[in-house]
């Protein structure tokens, strides 16, 4: 096992773009809009969590290259059905940055359904309608 060879690759500014969404109940969706969630502020929380995760991915993923990130963007869009996270990562590397894209926006869902768990069990303690879906990359770029 080992990590790949990017010593002879040029740094130049890469970009990616990931998102996911996590399904929530209507309730909890009120209860985060109008700031009643027990464990404090979702959104906020979502947001430094999945700085915090852009940052650290190598660390979690062991063979992603640690690369200088030199820019982490967390935008969080409540909807009707849940939320719709989506991350902005930039560096100047020798390889992109679509892992820490996806490492940021996954944990800032995995944080959201940490804090509000406690409103979308039912009776039996499950979560039949959470649900966290559609990570993926929605772009990735190199600038010259």
């Amino acid at each position: 096992m080992r990590m790949i060879d990017v010593s002879g690759k040029e740094v130049i500014l890469r970009e990616a773009i990931a998102e996911g969404f996590i399904k929530l109940r209507k309730g909890t969706i009120e209860l985060i809009k109008c700031g009643k969630v027990e464990k404090g502020d979702v959104l906020t929380v979502a947001k430094i969590s999945g700085l915090i995760a852009a940052k650290k991915t190598p660390e979690i993923l062991p063979l992603c290259h640690p690369i200088p990130v030199s820019y982490v963007d967390i935008e969080v869009e409540v909807l009707d059905e849940g939320i719709k996270v989506r991350a902005v990562v930039r560096a100047q590397a020798q390889t992109g940055v679509e892992m820490e894209a996806l490492t940021a926006v996954t944990i800032s869902l995995l944080n959201i359904w940490d804090m509000v768990k406690k409103y979308e069990k039912d009776e039996h303690g499950q979560y039949p309608t959470t649900e966290i879906s559609y990570v993926r990359v929605i772009s990735k770029s190199k600038y010259a």
